[in-house]
């Protein structure tokens, strides 16, 4: 069987950073020594090929690349954290899959720390009376209201809006300004609807749009940005003991936070209108999750 790996026969963990895994720099239980703490990863378009396979390369063929990024993080000693705009049962259940015992899910509004939930929404919860966040939106008359004015521009997701607890899930194309206009004009400043990237090149609902992408109407004050840095200060880790990962306007929010945000090539090629010209960010020479392994083996090759 033709299995396709070239990136892990060119660019193995040992031939970016040579000299790095010999027994100089490995400890007692076989680990290497820690040169960076955490790593905080997007799925769909990131980690995940296409399709949404983590053994999926950018060309479609199998490709163990971005489980080569995990091993070599836990072969660092480095703790992986998923942050998705994904409801949370499926985040939790790829955090498991990786062993990861903390994750992000609906874009920063929930975060999981061991097991303990911390809602970062600002007081908007779930309530016996008034149910969940997603109820509460759908209350407020925002959603109706932003489909109503963005008609033939912006419809529901399908299946993947469907059974949501928190966020409203939308594809199109809006300007966001406006948007943000139209929601503070009826009063709804108290939600935000956030790009969270191109989802396809172009939609058989409305052909009329060249380019799609997926958006949220979450609380406004929640952000992926914001759940990483709960999530250091709970850990105690310094900005320059972190890194990032992702493909989306929302993702690259959280240069803010850690020492460097790694903006993966396929993300460039989907929305050519998506710039990397911001402090701290670089972008990634591959795609997907050969993207997070380079992002993740020059790290470590640079701190040493």
């Amino acid at each position: 069987m033709f299995v396709h790996e070239p990136l892990i026969r060119e660019t193995s963990l040992e031939q970016l950073t040579p000299g790095f895994l010999d027994d100089r720099h490995l400890q007692a239980d076989g680990t290497v020594a820690r040169v960076v703490r955490c790593l905080y990863v997007d799925l769909d378009g990131t980690l995940l090929g296409p399709g949404g396979s983590l053994l999926r390369g950018a060309d479609g063929r199998f490709s163990a690349i971005g489980v080569r990024a995990l091993e070599a993080c836990w072969r660092a000693g480095v703790e992986v954290v998923l942050y998705s705009g994904r409801r949370q049962g499926s985040v939790f259940e790829g955090a498991r899959m990786i062993g990861s015992s903390s994750y992000i899910f609906e874009l920063g509004c929930g975060l999981v720390l061991d097991g303990e939930l911390e809602w970062l929404t600002d007081g908007i919860v779930p309530d016996p009376e008034r149910g969940t966040i997603y109820d509460q939106i759908s209350a407020s008359g925002a959603p109706a209201l932003l489909l109503s004015h963005f008609a033939g521009r912006l419809e529901y997701h399908t299946p993947w809006s469907i059974d949501r607890e928190v966020s409203h899930l939308f594809r199109g194309s809006v300007d966001l300004d406006e948007a943000a206009s139209v929601l503070a004009d009826r009063g709804l400043g108290w939600l935000r609807i956030v790009d969270n990237g191109v989802v396809r090149a172009r939609s058989e609902q409305m052909p009329g749009l060249p380019v799609v992408h997926a958006y949220h109407l979450v609380p406004a004050a929640a952000s992926k940005a914001r759940a990483v840095a709960r999530h250091m200060q709970a850990r105690a880790y310094a900005p320059a003991d972190c890194i990032a990962a992702g493909d989306s306007r929302e993702d690259m929010d959280t240069a803010e936070v850690v020492s460097t945000f790694w903006l993966v090539a396929n993300a460039l090629d989907r929305d050519p209108t998506l710039s990397a010209q911001r402090p701290g960010v670089r972008v990634t020479s591959d795609g997907y999750g050969a993207g997070v392994y380079e992002a993740v083996v020059t790290t470590l090759a640079e701190q040493r």
